[in-house]
């Protein structure tokens, strides 16, 4: 069973790209797959002239969203810029789907290689040609799944004929695998959970930042005592309590002083680090900090966010960790700052690279940065642990589990 679910995150949801020539039907089959017009159909050549994203709910994968790509065979200056697009839908994708449509299928091959060399598992799907037979469309997928290794599902998006045959082969994919999880071996039913939660001036008016949001619900979701502070309410609240807390977590601009108040029974943690536990890989990015030691002034230091937004004055990535490391490092020490989806092709020209806690990406995409500094031999931090190696207290800090 399918149905439109818009509840869920985006970066929480598992991406499913759909890839192959100009108007091979992508968007058609996406549009079946829901039960909903959700792309533009035409038969105009690269309708599609950057990633459409459409998400939804699938009974046995759970959230998903669609990547509606556009033609991998499209020309010309724009032409380019959106396979370009299409190549950069690659790093968030959990499953992909081809789409074949022409005899000559050397292209689909050349993008099999390309997913299977990310480890994305991959499936194709045959699509109705006017004129040609069903048995015929079944013949050719065959062929195609002997010559590709992988499974091709034959299905005509207008009558639906074969698209249920299509979301049982997602499913098998998928491999029903356990999603993870923010607080996964961090508490139990019943304990009591602190949030330190300083009322951040880049989250809008009256709203909390994701990750708080994300915290709070899972709390909730396992049946833990959870109590939202400030800062400067938690001695309070810690005094108030008969024993103490299970877990502490906090903003990470805060670490210094909340660990200073911590009881000595009580684990800490900070909404980035568990960010980094639910995206990454928190034993290399927890490793990497120690890089910081090896820093000098005339290195260079990435410092990459995920959103996209206008500047504060006390800004955590672009203010407060530059200056907690040209304080340790020295004042000359070069610092970049990307955001959203730009992200070096070359990590390698950088001697540490320090991520934000992700959420606004799915865990494909953090990860495939994480890939690529590591391929670069290049060491990848976190805000948060970064944070906390700074102000001397990553020793105290619980690391989410792996």
């Amino acid at each position: 069973m399918t149905g439109i679910q818009s509840s869920t995150s985006s970066a929480n949801r598992i991406h499913i790209g759909i890839f192959g020539r100009m108007n091979a039907g992508k968007s058609s089959l996406i549009n079946a797959i829901t039960n909903q017009p959700a792309a533009i159909v035409s038969d105009l050549p690269g309708t599609t002239t950057d990633v459409v994203k459409k998400p939804m709910e699938i009974h046995g994968i759970g959230a998903c969203l669609f990547l509606d790509t556009a033609g991998f065979d499209d020309t010309g200056v724009l032409g380019e810029k959106r396979i370009q697009a299409a190549e950069n839908a690659l790093a968030s994708c959990d499953l992909a789907i081809i789409v074949f449509h022409d005899e000559d299928t050397s292209s689909e091959g050349k993008w099999i290689v390309k997913l299977k060399e990310r480890n994305i598992p991959v499936m194709g799907v045959v699509s109705h040609m006017d004129g040609v037979s069903h048995e015929v469309i079944q013949e050719k997928a065959a062929a195609l799944e002997k010559q590709y290794d992988i499974s091709v599902v034959p299905c005509d998006s207008i009558s639906r004929l074969g698209i249920q045959d299509v979301i049982q082969e997602l499913i098998r994919l998928h491999g029903g695998k356990k999603q993870r999880r923010l607080l996964d071996g961090m508490v139990q039913s019943g304990d009591t959970v602190i949030l330190v939660m300083p009322q951040d001036p880049q989250a809008p008016q009256g709203r909390l930042i994701q990750p708080e949001v994300m915290t709070i619900r899972e709390c909730l979701d396992r049946n833990c005592i959870t109590i939202c502070v400030t800062p400067e309410q938690l001695p309070s609240a810690l005094s108030s309590l008969k024993k103490e807390p299970d877990l502490i977590i906090t903003d990470s601009q805060v670490f210094r002083s909340v660990d200073e108040v911590c009881p000595e029974k009580s684990k800490l943690t900070s909404f980035s680090v568990l960010m980094a536990g639910l995206k990454g890989d928190i034993r290399y990015l927890s490793q990497s900090a120690a890089a910081i030691e090896s820093l000098q002034e005339n290195s260079r230091v990435l410092i990459a966010e995920c959103c996209t937004h206008a500047p504060m004055e006390e800004d955590i990535g672009r203010v407060k960790i530059p200056d907690m490391l040209r304080k340790k490092v020295g004042q000359a020490l070069q610092i970049d700052v990307v955001a959203g989806t730009d992200f070096p092709s070359n990590a390698s020209d950088y001697d540490l690279i320090i991520q934000c806690g992700g959420c606004m990406f799915n865990r494909r995409y953090i990860m495939s940065r994480i890939e690529a500094a590591k391929a670069a031999g290049v060491p990848m931090s976190n805000y948060g642990i970064v944070i906390a190696y700074l102000s001397g207290i990553l020793e105290h800090v619980t690391l989410p589990k792996e």
